[in-house]
C-alpha cells in the first residue's frame, strides 16, 4: 500500500535535500565559477553587465535555481556522446565539444576561448545547441532570429573554427524545446561572416578601455556611464532598488 506524504512532511524534507545537492553541485561547477568573459557573453546587449564582468565585480548573493542550466548541460553531453560521437568514431567528419581560440590575448585584452558544440566538416557548418522554454522558443520563432547575443556567439565560434584551420561556411543555432515535443525544434542559420565576430570583439575592447579610463572602482559614479539593456532577469549583478551602482545595478529602466 502506498503512503502519501503531505506537503511539509518527510517527502518535502527529502525534496529539499535533493534540491540543495543539485544547487551545490551546479553552482560549484567550473563553468559556474568562470570569471573571464567567454564567447557566450561577448554579444551581451547590456554594457553595464559587461563592465561589471570586465572588473570581476562581486555578484549579488542569491539562491539561484540552476535547473535550466543542468538540463542544458545534460543535453549537450547526450548530443555529443550518444548522437554524434558513435557516428564518427575516427573523428573525421565532426569536431564535437571542441575547444577553440577566437583570439589570443594581447596587452590588456584577454584571450577569448570557448567550446564549440559541433562542427561538421562535410558542410562547413558550426552548430550551437540552445535548450529553451516554450515562451523563449516562440519568441525567437516569431521574430525570425535569435537576437544579437546568440548571433554574435555563433559567429565567434565560427571564427574559432576558422582559426583552427577549418573551412567555415555557415553558422546555426538549434533551439531545442526544454519541454513538450521535438516538433517544436527551430533552427536559425546564416552564412558565416567573420566581421560580425570582429565587430563584437571591438565593442568589448571599447568597453574594457572605458572601464580602465574611468576606473569605476575608484570613482563609483562612473558606473552610470555604462548603459543598460533589458536583459535583467538572470543578471547576477542586479540589486533591486539600488541607488549605489557600486553595490549593484537596480536594473534597466525602459524609456518612454
Amino acid at each position: 500500500m502506498s503512503t502519501f506524504t503531505q506537503p511539509g512532511g518527510h517527502g518535502q524534507a527529502i525534496a529539499d535535500q535533493i534540491k540543495q545537492l543539485i544547487k551545490d553541485t551546479a553552482n560549484n561547477a567550473p563553468r559556474s565559477r568562470q570569471t573571464t568573459i567567454g564567447p557566450s557573453e561577448v554579444g551581451e546587449e547590456c554594457v553595464r553587465k559587461l563592465a561589471y564582468k570586465v572588473m570581476a565585480w562581486p555578484e549579488q548573493p542569491a539562491d539561484r535555481d540552476p535547473w535550466a542550466s543542468v538540463i542544458g548541460t545534460a543535453v549537450h553531453a547526450w548530443m555529443a556522446e550518444v548522437v554524434f560521437a558513435p557516428r564518427d568514431p575516427k573523428h573525421e567528419r565532426y569536431r564535437i565539444e571542441s575547444r577553440v581560440t577566437v583570439r589570443d590575448g594581447y596587452g590588456a585584452m584577454a584571450a577569448l576561448r570557448g567550446s564549440s558544440d559541433l562542427f561538421d566538416r562535410a558542410t562547413g557548418r558550426n552548430y550551437d545547441w540552445k535548450i529553451v522554454g516554450p515562451s523563449t522558443l516562440q519568441k525567437y520563432r516569431r521574430q525570425g532570429h535569435p537576437g544579437h547575443k546568440y548571433r554574435v556567439q555563433a559567429h565567434l565560434y565560427g571564427l574559432g573554427m576558422a582559426n583552427a584551420g577549418e573551412t567555415v561556411n555557415e553558422v546555426c543555432v538549434v533551439f531545442l524545446p526544454r519541454s513538450h515535443s521535438l516538433d517544436e525544434t527551430w533552427v536559425w542559420t546564416e552564412k558565416y561572416d567573420p566581421q560580425i565576430a570582429l565587430d563584437a570583439m571591438a565593442r568589448l575592447d571599447a568597453i574594457r578601455d572605458l572601464v580602465l579610463k574611468v576606473d569605476p572602482e575608484a570613482n563609483p559614479q562612473a558606473w552610470a556611464l555604462f548603459p543598460t539593456a533589458d536583459s535583467c532577469h538572470f543578471c547576477p549583478y542586479r540589486l533591486r532598488g539600488s541607488t549605489d551602482l557600486a553595490a549593484g545595478c537596480p536594473g534597466h529602466t525602459k524609456t518612454p
